[in-house]
This record gives C-alpha cells, sequence and structure tokens, in this order.
C-alpha cells in the first residue's frame, strides 16, 4: 500500500471522528434529559475493573455521555497527530493501530439509547446501532492484533487483503451475537449474549498481541517493540476501564492509560520508521 493511499484511510478516519463528534454535540442538550431515565432502566455494565468498584459505588447517569464524549475525542485527536506525525514516514503497523483508533469513533452510536426515550422510534433501530458498535469494537481490536502481525514479518504488499479479512471477520461476530434490544446497561450498551467467551476470546487476543510485538523485538533486534507491546497493553486496559464506565471515579484511570499507551505506541514505531 502506498503512502497516499495510506494517508486517505487517516484523512477518511480523521473525517470520521469528526462528525461523529459534531453529531453528538448537536444532540446532547436534546438528549440530556433522558439520561436519568435510562440510568433508573439500565443494568450495571460489567468488565473486571467495573465490577470491582460496582459494590462501592452507584452508577451516575451521566457518566456515559462523559466516556463517550471522550472515546470520540481520543479518536479525532489522535487520528490528527498520527496523520501529522506518519505522513511521510512508511509504517505498516500504523495502519493498523489507525483503525484501532477510528473504532472508539463508534460510540457515539449510544445517544441511540436516549434518542430512543425522547423520540419513541422503533427498538430496530437499537439493535442496529448496536451491531455497529459491536462491529467496531471487533475490528479495533482485531487491528491490533494485526500490527503485531505485522510487526513480525507479515509482508506489506497484503494490507488490503488483510483489511478485507479484519472488516469480514469483525461484521460476522458482531452480526452472530445476539442482542437484547429492549435492555441496556449503564455504559448505554445493549445487552448482548456469548459475554464471558467474547471476553476469554479478546483476552487471548490481547495475550497474542503483547507476545507477538515482544517477538518481534528479539527477532528484529529492536528494543522499540517491547515498549509497543507494553504500549498495546496500556490501551487494552484503558479501553477495558473507560467504555464500560459509569461512575466518576472510572473515566480519568481509563483516558490515561489509553492515552499512555497511544503515545508509547505512536512514539516507539516512530522512532522504528525514522530512518527507513
Amino acid at each position: 500500500m502506498t503512502l497516499s493511499v495510506r494517508n486517505n484511510y487517516f484523512k477518511s478516519g480523521i473525517a470520521l471522528s469528526l462528525l461523529s463528534l459534531v453529531i453528538t454535540l448537536s444532540v446532547s442538550f436534546a438528549i440530556f434529559p433522558a439520561y436519568p431515565q435510562v440510568s433508573a432502566d439500565a443494568i450495571r455494565s460489567t468488565g473486571f475493573f467495573q465490577s470491582l468498584i460496582s459494590h462501592f459505588f452507584k452508577a451516575v447517569p451521566y457518566v456515559s455521555f462523559v466516556t463517550m464524549i471522550s472515546s470520540v475525542l481520543y479518536a479525532l485527536i489522535t487520528m490528527i497527530f498520527v496523520y501529522y506525525f506518519f505522513e511521510k514516514t512508511q509504517s505498516p503497523e500504523i495502519l493498523f493501530f489507525a483503525f484501532f483508533v477510528v473504532s472508539f469513533a463508534f460510540e457515539a452510536f449510544r445517544i441511540m439509547v436516549p434518542l430512543r426515550v425522547i423520540k419513541d422510534f422503533p427498538s430496530v433501530y437499537l439493535l442496529l446501532g448496536s451491531r455497529v458498535m459491536l462491529f467496531a469494537r471487533f475490528f479495533g481490536i482485531f487491528s491490533l492484533f494485526a500490527a503485531s502481525v505485522y510487526a513480525a514479518g507479515l509482508g506489506e504488499q497484503k494490507q488490503g487483503n488483510i483489511v478485507f479479512i479484519i472488516a469480514i471477520a469483525a461484521m460476522i461476530t458482531s452480526l452472530g451475537v445476539p442482542i437484547d434490544s429492549l435492555t441496556w446497561d449503564s455504559s448505554l450498551m445493549m445487552l448482548r449474549g456469548y459475554t464471558s467467551m467474547l471476553k476469554m476470546i479478546e483476552a487471548g487476543i490481547v495475550l497474542i498481541t503483547i507476545l507477538s510485538f515482544f517477538i518481534s523485538a528479539y527477532s528484529r533486534g529492536s528494543k522499540e517493540y517491547i515498549f509497543i507491546g507494553i504500549g498495546s497493553l496500556l490501551v487494552f486496559l484503558g479501553r477495558a476501564v473507560l467504555l464500560p464506565a459509569d461512575t466518576w471515579i472510572t473515566p480519568l484511570p481509563g483516558l490515561i492509560l489509553l492515552v499512555g499507551g497511544t503515545w508509547i505506541i505512536c512514539d516507539q514505531l516512530h522512532r522504528v520508521y525514522l530512518w527507513l
């Protein structure tokens, strides 16, 4: 894939993130009054960190809005920096990391729950929005895994095929998960089936991704990939803390982990490819 084609992906990611932010902000005043109601009707969200604190802190209605805006802003700001720093730097891994970043822009679909309360539109729209979010989340995870595979030595010429395979895998997974279109959790994600199995699969992908970066550090003789593996762990942890958050104590640690891991990954990748 040429630099110009790859940079067009970056520009598209920036445009998509900006569009998500504009749409979210444009309806924010309309949906704000509905948050206490949707929070009262919600089931507590799950996750390792979330499970630890949910016994000590009650869910706060507007935290899901904060995490949604934070996710979209993270996608927009990070994509701008990625484009600026890697515009003329050839790095196959950064394309797939960019896909991971852009996946956060689709968290804007969480506005569908309060919108349904206000507009009373059919629940099928909640189902469609949930499947789009699931697709984006799986696509992001698979993309970061693909970045680690490229670091381990996969040929650059296959990037287009890998993107297609990732998209198909994410689509099949998101369409195959049962979703309850009438019940949501406190992060405003519709409840879905196979939760435990999907978490195990996600944990396995995370582990393989980190190990692949560590193996790359050994096989390529580049210590930067050790830090990239650590950065990958941080972004996965930040994502796991931020997305299901429903208390004020949660979003900031999640963002710190996410932004810190992102900085490490981008900085170290730039060091690897700076002189190539």
